[in-house]
């Protein structure tokens, strides 16, 4: 039995139901923004073509590197605070062509 869907595991479905990598451009994009926050700037990491399980250790390893807390959210990493540098150095250091976002 499977522990997820709780049918038999021939006809578990839980592997084809799991969501896609993000279909985009490959080019991720990095920005901060505050609205909807109450003045508390956050880094926004978009566009990075993962699957779920990557895209949240992603973020659990952009988390650490940076000292603060965050989350990730419809296939978006949110870093708590101003930390748009550290963070694209980190991800062309992994091999990412990254961009900034916004002004």
């Amino acid at each position: 039995m499977c522990p997820a869907c709780r049918q038999p595991v021939a006809a578990c479905r839980c592997n084809a139901t799991a969501s896609p990598a993000a279909r985009g451009d490959g080019i991720v994009r990095v920005g901060r923004e505050t609205k909807g926050r109450g003045g508390k700037a956050v880094t926004l990491v978009r566009g990075v073509p993962v699957d779920a399980a990557a895209l949240a250790a992603l973020g659990k390893e952009l988390r650490t590197l940076c000292g603060c807390g965050g989350t990730v959210k419809d296939g978006v990493i949110e870093v708590q605070g101003d930390h748009g540098e550290r963070i694209v150095a980190h991800l062309q250091a992994a091999g990412w062509t990254v961009k900034r976002a916004g002004g």
